[in-house]
């Protein structure tokens, strides 16, 4: 990509350095602000794939779920104005995801600056908050230095968003610039006396619990903290939409601590004598806000082990705070010595026979088609291996409380609760492992956010099955509708399309489910589409959580008002 000599754009710079730190994928919504970059990528399109999208929004969600699933940054270009704007919704994912992702925004002319010139926005302003760092390229000499640093700062330490600016003018200005060689995350290591003073805490320990969550995992690492726990029998919870980072099969495991945590282990959680969380924020979910631990002082002693070192104490004070990467703490933890379990053998069985007796349904629920049998047919059926990308809403607990996670990694979920997330999620999915089975499990409000994406899949052969649970409601909000204001519910009732004649109309396949013995045979077709598939799956509206119902919500609500 030499232009004369060795003068090159500013535009084949930059994307020159994209196939220096190696990347292999790229999602976009063209502009006119970066046709310099969007015209060197065509001299590289044999190394550098370029999927076009219908939305910013998921543009960007797709190359969320690249940096969950690969741990390099995804990349993802959109241009100024109203194009950042919808971007933001997948860096604020990525942010309080802890995903790296790098968003490359075109600008405005340099010379047109501070006039409100045509989308002209104020980048730092607008995303300052929610990355990790957000910058303009000026000068086209310094691309190689800020691309290194974007990529530098999005894998080191807590993982998240870069964002950089790219003026117009400035891609075209033909330079001398100097390549960088390859990112090397940095990542810190506990130090010896830090896992001998872990060690020693939990060996005086009588009823442990380990909670894992967070971002910055490979792999090798959830083998790692695996290992460590079945070891010493320690029982094992997750975070929100974290149940990829332990295998759910353990022994060890006992179940998510989320938005539909078993009543057991909250009971469990709040009795521990000591909670070790690894890569965990302790938020509002995580800590069923912030009430399984008492800020800023919980009852149990804590042991935080977190990659930001401004995130250790920010809410909570600990009894241990560690600054670890995942990978190497969790190294560290399998290499300590065992810890006899004696005094907690008997309440790690018994938090996994309860975990295991939540496997099977409460009672039977409303209509003719049970999503608690649909999770299961998906569990026979579907390869370990299969990646699971969940949408925001209500349905996402069916899949929390029923499927089982054992390989790593194969769960994508937005923990910030952005509807829409779940179908570009699953496409990005597809796009990085073109071999593996990917789920979007998505609600009806939420797949009409994204749902136009359905163009990409079929575009770009991304042979998606979309799970499509229609309620005609906005669940979730009905729910809270119910149990603060019952019988009064406003705004959240849908009348939606025929999604299976919506999916045929893009060129997928669809398939429409209303009773539970179609849903079998319905999966079996999906699998030998060899296209896209949207299957409806529709339900009774009073089926709203896998424990209650809207009707038992609002009599239970109604009752407190008597």
């Amino acid at each position: 990509m030499t232009a004369k000599g060795n003068l090159r754009t500013g535009g084949q710079v930059l994307i020159d350095q994209l196939l220096i730190h190696r990347a292999d994928l790229a999602f976009c919504v063209p502009g006119e602000s970066y046709l310099a970059a969007l015209d060197a990528m065509h001299d590289v399109r044999d190394r550098l794939r370029l999927v076009t999208c219908r939305h910013e929004a998921p543009a960007c969600q797709m190359a969320e779920a690249y940096g969950k699933l690969t741990g390099r940054p995804g990349i993802c270009f959109v241009t100024r104005g109203p194009g950042a704007s919808h971007a933001m919704v997948g860096v604020h994912t990525a942010f309080q995801d802890s995903t790296p992702m790098i968003l490359f925004i075109g600008l405005i002319a340099r010379e047109m600056k501070e006039r409100e010139a045509f989308q002209e926005i104020d980048l730092k302003a607008m995303f300052g908050h929610t990355t990790k760092w957000t910058a303009e390229i000026d000068d086209a000499e310094r691309i190689p230095e800020m691309v290194m640093r974007a990529f530098q700062t999005a894998t080191s330490g807590r993982p998240g968003p870069v964002v950089l600016g790219l003026p117009e003018d400035m891609l075209v200005d033909k330079v001398d610039a100097v390549d960088c060689a390859p990112f090397q995350p940095v990542r810190p290591s506990p130090s010896a006396a830090d896992m001998q003073r872990f060690r020693e805490l939990l060996a005086g320990a009588k009823s442990p619990v380990l909670l894992i969550g967070g971002g910055g995992w490979n792999a090798q690492a959830v083998a790692d903290i695996t290992a460590f726990a079945e070891a010493s029998e320690i029982p094992a919870t997750v975070s929100f939409r974290c149940q990829d980072k332990f295998d759910n099969a353990s022994p060890c495991y006992i179940g998510d601590c989320s938005t539909s945590t078993a009543p057991a282990l909250v009971e469990r959680m709040k009795s521990a004598d000591l909670v070790i969380v690894v890569g965990a924020r302790l938020g509002e979910i995580t800590t069923q806000g912030y009430t399984l631990f008492t800020p800023p002082v919980p009852r149990q002693k804590l042991i935080h082990i977190h990659p930001d070192a401004e995130e250790l104490g920010r809410v909570y004070q600990a009894a241990l705070y560690i600054n670890a990467g995942m990978p190497e703490f969790a190294a560290a933890a399998r290499a300590i010595k065992p810890v006899e379990a004696g005094t907690w053998r008997a309440g790690t069985k018994a938090a996994r026979a309860t975990f295991e007796a939540g496997q099977k349904p409460d009672h039977p629920k409303p209509g003719a088609l049970d999503l608690a049998a649909v999770v299961e047919v998906m569990r026979r059926k579907l390869p370990a291996d299969a990646i699971m990308a969940n949408d925001a809403g209500n349905f996402s607990g069916w899949l929390h409380r029923y499927w089982r996670f054992t390989k790593y990694p194969s769960q994508l979920g937005p923990t910030n609760g952005a509807m829409g997330y779940g179908y570009p999620a699953a496409l990005g999915a597809k796009l990085t492992h073109p071999d593996r089975v990917c789920i979007a499990w998505v609600g009806d409000g939420g797949f009409l956010m994204s749902g136009q994406e359905l163009a990409t899949a079929v575009q770009y052969g991304a042979n998606v099955i979309a799970m499509v649970v229609n309620n005609n409601l906005y669940g979730t909000i009905r729910m809270h509708q119910e149990r603060e204001y019952p019988g009064r519910n406003p705004a959240t009732t849908l009348v939606n399309p025929d999604f299976a004649a919506y999916a045929r109309a893009f060129g997928a396949h669809g398939e429409m489910v209303t009773r539970t013995e179609e849903f079998e045979p319905a999966l079996d077709r999906a699998l030998k589409a060899g296209k896209p598939v949207v299957m409806e799956l529709r339900i009774d509206p009073d089926v709203i959580t896998t424990r209650t119902t809207l009707s038992a919500m609002r009599a239970a609500s109604l009752a407190k008002r008597q």
